[in-house]
């Protein structure tokens, strides 16, 4: 038996390979399926199974093209209504693996069809449980992002029942494989590990040492972030379908000259520059909204675009396509393209660039007294309400879109967050809208602790 986790850092987020006598199968699969077959070749092993633990919302599944290349059956657990050929298993059906066996347990609450899967290796001893988002290191899946017909309350009063009668019941050496880590939205507060076992979690998790339903309903449902606007995109399109990653790449990974980029302004492409905070500061096509490859590139691009808007990139070289895999990734399959030779190209063909100022914090003072200036903080409030600068204003970022026409395009703005990404990728939103003065604080917050008062 042979047990692989596939971490994928900018989502948080884990599939898994498990495989025993040359037999394979994958759980949640991000969208592009070439590691997943690598790995099977590279193991000499046959994909036999798809599993998914729910409809993800957080990001387009690779399900579908797994299957049609390998003819490995897709499994859903039970409610699962999806608009292809899929098998929808029953509670606590098996599944032969080579010499291995898989139990569906199903484990509604984050949505209806949510299900763990049970492994029992060679010996029929149960081994570990993969529990997609009905359980994650620390904490559990939140109940508002599927819910149908049903209220949040009434998803967390199902996910403690699945809780209290499918997950505490195993014994504490199981190991728990989460679909999610720390940073995903699908939780509240996941834990930084991503591997953990039954018993640390009934001593750890607090969803596992609640014994008062209404209590866990409660600390449950509130004070739930705002998910991102893209989530129920991607559960739609996991349930529906969608293009083939082949045939998206063949699409989108695409050179464009200045002259054909300019086109594609004119026609009403966002220009999305992929580059660092401090590159795009330095020079940035006016116009262009700035979310660094080097951050959450996909989870901003998916909170901050509206879905299914035409866009090009900038990148750096070499990194167009890791833009269009990650935007892919969340099913963001509009990209017309990218620039050739990114800002260079733009520089060479004798185009202006715009340019953002950023200040170190000792100048702060200068316009934190003046009454022309406004201080902006774009970190979570969270973060605002345990260190700030004097006189700031919160604006979270992952809400700026509402508050943009709140400001005046003729007052000056100073900008920061904790390490200087996100407040770039606000002042770039700013611009864009149209607001002319705005400063950023090099390095944000956290670069000049010390020095708080």
């Amino acid at each position: 038996m042979y047990i692989q986790q596939l971490y994928t850092n900018c989502l948080a987020q884990a599939a898994y390979y498990v495989e025993s006598e040359g037999e394979a199968l994958i759980i949640d699969p991000l969208r592009e399926p070439q590691p997943y077959l690598d790995l099977a070749r590279q193991r000499n092993a046959k994909i036999k199974y798809v599993f998914e633990t729910h409809f993800h919302a957080d990001f387009v599944s690779g399900h579908l093209e797994i299957s049609k290349l390998t003819g490995a059956v897709i499994v859903y657990g039970p409610n699962a209504k999806p608009d292809y050929l899929a098998l929808i298993a029953i509670d606590n059906e098996e599944f032969t693996l080579g010499k291995i066996k898989i139990k569906v347990l199903h484990t509604p609450g984050h949505t209806i069809e949510s299900s763990s899967f049970l492994l029992f290796d060679e010996n029929k001893v149960a081994k570990a449980v993969f529990t997609g988002d009905t359980l994650f290191i620390g904490d559990v899946g939140r109940p508002d992002l599927l819910s149908g017909n049903l209220s949040k309350e009434e998803l967390a009063g199902m996910l403690y029942d699945s809780l209290q009668k499918k997950i505490k019941v195993l014994a504490d050496d199981i190991i728990v494989y989460p679909g999610h880590g720390a940073g995903s939205a699908c939780g509240k507060n996941i834990g930084k590990e991503t591997v953990s076992t039954i018993g640390e979690q009934k001593k750890q998790n607090y969803a596992l040492l609640s014994s008062n339903k209404q209590q866990f309903i409660r600390t449950l449902t509130e004070g739930l972030p705002i998910p991102p606007a893209y989530f129920f995109k991607d559960a739609s399109i996991n349930v529906k379908g969608y293009d083939s990653y082949e045939t998206l790449m063949n699409r989108e990974f695409k050179a464009l000259t200045v002259k054909e980029f300019e086109n594609e302004i004119d026609n009403k492409a966002l220009i999305l520059d992929a580059r660092s905070a401090d590159d795009f500061g330095n020079g940035y096509i006016t116009g262009s909204i700035n979310i660094g490859l080097n951050g959450d590139f996909a989870v901003w691009a998916g909170t901050l675009i509206e879905f299914n808007t035409p866009i090009i990139l900038i990148a750096e070289s070499g990194k167009e396509k890791e833009c269009i895999v990650r935007l892919a990734r969340i099913g963001y399959d509009n990209v017309k393209g990218y620039l050739n030779n990114g800002i260079e190209e733009w520089k060479k063909s004798g185009k202006e660039l715009d340019k953002i100022r950023s200040i170190e914090y000792d100048e702060i003072d200068r316009y934190r007294l003046d009454p022309h200036f406004t201080i902006i903080d774009v970190r979570k409030p969270e973060e605002h309400s345990k260190t700030k600068i004097r006189k700031s204003i919160i604006m979270p970022l992952n809400t700026i879109n509402k508050g943009l026409d709140t400001l005046d395009d003729d007052k000056q703005y100073l900008v920061y967050c904790a390490g200087g990404y996100r407040s770039m990728v606000a002042i770039s939103m700013l611009k864009k809208h149209g607001i002319k003065h705005v400063l950023n604080l090099k390095g944000g917050i956290n670069a000049y602790a010390m020095m708080l008062d």
